[in-house]
């Protein structure tokens, strides 16, 4: 194994209080009614329109809408960002591990491009991760198959079953199937193991020290 990629937020990072904080002001800002951050777990992980989508109320999901929506939600977590967001526990022992054992490390989120960047600047600055992608202009996002493949060759990394996937929704283990190579899903995030599981994951972790068993380091 010479490449794992990981999802962002859920996965590296406990990002929902700050996202749900976030969506909540433009929602606000926007003349709509809020969530309750807990509702934000089942909302992310397919792009900040999805999100908006899915915290709109039924019938106001307009384009318009939507564009509003992420003005006053960029303005806003651009300086919140850092709030509340912190890595999950055993993540940076995780990432010490795998560089000592020369194994590159990447993201592929759905978040967007210099969200992402700056996250991971931020929280993990120190490590070498071998390419950083989020959602940009003109790419499409995940399950599709085209962000994993885009850091592969970045990377160097040829062959399929060089590389492994983790992440914490059912658009991660997607993802991972749709590139064809092995995914392993985390229970630490968004979302529930049942989830992760109905689609057939060659691993489950519990805690990070489990994604280091499953490689052997």
């Amino acid at each position: 194994m010479k490449l794992i990629i990981f999802d962002l937020d859920g996965t590296l990072l406990n990002t929902i209080e700050d996202l749900g904080n976030a969506c909540n002001h433009a929602l606000e800002h926007c003349g709509f009614p809020k969530h309750g951050i807990e509702k934000y777990n089942g909302f992310v992980g397919r792009g900040i329109c999805n999100l908006f989508r899915a915290a709109l109320p039924e019938g106001m999901r307009s384009e318009e809408n939507i564009a509003r929506m992420k003005e006053a939600f960029l303005e806003y977590y651009e300086k919140h960002k850092c709030d509340c967001t912190k890595p999950y526990p055993g993540i940076t022992g995780l990432l010490d591990k795998l560089e000592a054992a020369n194994i590159k490390i990447a993201v592929a989120s759905n978040k967007y491009q210099d969200g992402t960047e700056k996250l991971v600047r931020n929280f993990f600055g120190k490590y070498r991760f071998s390419c950083i992608l989020g959602q940009r202009d003109g790419k499409p996002i995940k399950p599709d198959p085209e962000i994993i493949y885009e850091i592969m060759e970045v990377s160097g990394i040829a062959d399929r079953n060089d590389v492994i996937y983790a992440g914490d929704s059912d658009v991660d283990m997607q993802t991972g199937l749709n590139a064809g190579v092995r995914t392993i899903g985390v229970t630490w995030g968004f979302r529930t193991e049942e989830e992760l599981s109905s689609y057939s994951p060659w691993k489950i972790a519990h805690v990070p020290e489990d994604i280091m068993k499953a490689i052997n380091i």
